[in-house]
């Protein structure tokens, strides 16, 4: 066991790793869709090492490792004796690493979402008032939630005046039944996650971590690149449930 513990750790790793890349789309849970090659070489990298380490003279005998290719000696006998209890910790250690690696093949943890977004204060870097680009003709136009802040908040030109804009995000709770439509973006993987929101009026609120699409308006709300026109708000027309995205995160 002490000699296969390592391979088990790595065959584990690698082919969970391999799962969510080769076979689905579930590690745009955790990272960007450009890593995914990436992610693919490291987990037949790991499965590689791990079928070298299992198979036969993959690993040295304890014959092996004595002086001489031989058995160990009165010295390496005494040395065991003094410090064994060091060794004994190896594939203990290796069976709790594996526990990870197992849990993530087998029960691939959800991505991001109400809670995470939740745990962000509303701080917003000071990007500045200016224009934005002209928005594609004809309503409703879809947007990404965190498109819709930026010109709800910084756009001096005020492009979304008079539109009707579709926002795809997943529910989160406020106080006094306030609710939001709400994407998390990363930059390169969950770790970075930044919370984009826009506060849903005239709709009931669904139960938090539902994923909607929502049409509506926006309705302005305090002095550009202020405080108080953060988070921008959205007057709904329609809210339908949909299924969550093969990617969940937008692009920071």
């Amino acid at each position: 066991m002490r000699r296969y513990g390592p391979a088990v750790l790595l065959l584990l790793t690698g082919g969970a790793v391999l799962r969510i890349t080769v076979f689905g789309e579930l590690y745009l849970r955790y990272v960007q869709a450009g890593l995914r090659p990436y992610l693919i070489v490291s987990g037949a990298a790991l499965v590689l090492l791990g079928l070298v380490s299992a198979a036969p003279g993959g690993g040295r005998s304890d014959e092996e490792a004595a002086p001489g290719g031989g058995r160990p000696g009165r010295e390496a006998h005494h040395h065991d004796h003094g410090h064994g209890h060091h060794h004994g910790h190896g594939p203990r250690v290796a069976r709790l690493l594996a526990l990870p690696a197992l849990a993530l093949l087998l029960f691939p943890p959800p991505a991001l979402g109400s809670y995470s977004a939740g745990r962000e204060a509303a701080q917003r870097a000071a990007q500045g008032v200016g224009t934005f680009p002209a928005l594609p003709a004809g309503d409703p136009v879809t947007l990404t939630v965190g498109e819709f802040g930026s010109r709800a908040i910084y756009d001096s030109g005020r492009s979304l005046t008079g539109r009707t804009v579709r926002l795809t995000g997943f529910v989160t709770r406020g106080d006094g039944g306030t609710w939001y439509v709400t994407r998390l973006a990363v930059a390169c993987c969950a770790a970075d996650a930044t919370t984009g929101k826009a506060e849903v009026r005239g709709a009931d609120a669904l139960p938090a971590d539902t994923w909607v699409a929502v049409t509506g308006v926006w309705h302005p709300e305090g002095a550009l690149g202020s405080e108080a026109a953060w988070p921008p708000v959205l007057d709904a027309v329609t809210v339908t449930r949909v299924r969550q995205p093969a990617d969940p995160y937008e692009k920071a």
